[in-house]
């Protein structure tokens, strides 16, 4: 691997957004305010350029702050300095009403607990953005049965979760995460919860994902799951240790 050449500097905050980058952040920190004065710094200054259809994998140990970054990455959380910039928008500076649309127009989420609703079909499942984003019920449907049948659900679209094993559950978020066409496919662990033979299905489906022209940000412990992606940045300590871009 080449490692990509680091900012270890603090920059300064950008007035206009940045060219050709999908996401960018700008010295990003992170501090929680834990009582009694004492305060975690879960991300220090965090300087970071994600292209359009890139492929990425972000690495860390527990603790390391790789969470933190995948949740404001995902505008799950706002930073307490610096800039996120997503698709030439400053997200960073949008109140909780603008993130819920800009979460769900830009970014599909796949989890490793696959946070299905229980009582509803694969396909309701799949329809959940659609009907947030106000999209009639005849166009959802067809939306989400495209995807399902994209990720080899198709003759299981009317089973519930519990019917499922758990690499159909994936596939099922995976199809979820899809229905809105986000910019961003944002993976946390996406076979933490899966035997190996079944996260190397999920895996292979994110390769064709990406192949398709997907950009997808990968949030793992796991080195042979960050292996699929394209480029690997370790975080340590809250701040990019190595950015590695394979060859």
């Amino acid at each position: 691997m080449a490692s990509a050449e680091l900012i270890k500097w603090s920059q300064p905050p950008l007035s206009t957004a940045p060219d050709s980058f999908m996401i960018s952040t700008v010295d990003l920190w992170k501090t929680y305010d834990m009582g009694s004065e004492q305060q975690v710094q879960a991300l220090r200054g965090v300087n970071l350029n994600i292209r359009s259809n890139e492929y990425v994998a972000i690495m860390g140990p527990s603790g390391s702050g790789k969470s933190t970054l995948m949740n404001l990455i995902g505008c799950l959380d706002t930073p307490s300095k610096g800039q996120y910039w997503l698709n030439g928008q400053l997200v960073s500076e949008l109140d909780e009403d603008e993130l819920a649309r800009i979460r769900n127009k830009e970014i599909g989420f796949v989890f490793q607990t696959f946070n299905l609703l229980a009582r509803a079909t694969a396909l309701h499942n799949v329809e959940l953005p659609l009907i947030y984003a106000g999209v009639p019920s005849e166009q959802r449907v067809e939306r989400a049965k495209a995807v399902l049948d994209a990720v080899g659900m198709a003759d299981r679209m009317m089973h519930k979760p519990n019917e499922l094993s758990g690499g159909q559950r994936q596939r099922v978020a995976i199809a979820r995460a899809l229905v809105n066409h986000p910019s961003i496919i944002l993976a946390d662990e996406p076979t933490g919860n899966l035997d190996s033979q079944t996260g190397n299905e999920i895996m292979g489906l994110f390769d064709r994902l990406h192949g398709q022209g997907n950009t997808i940000v990968l949030v793992t412990h796991e080195h042979d799951i960050a292996e699929y992606a394209h480029r690997i940045i370790h975080i340590k300590d809250g701040v990019v240790e190595r950015d590695e871009v394979k060859k």
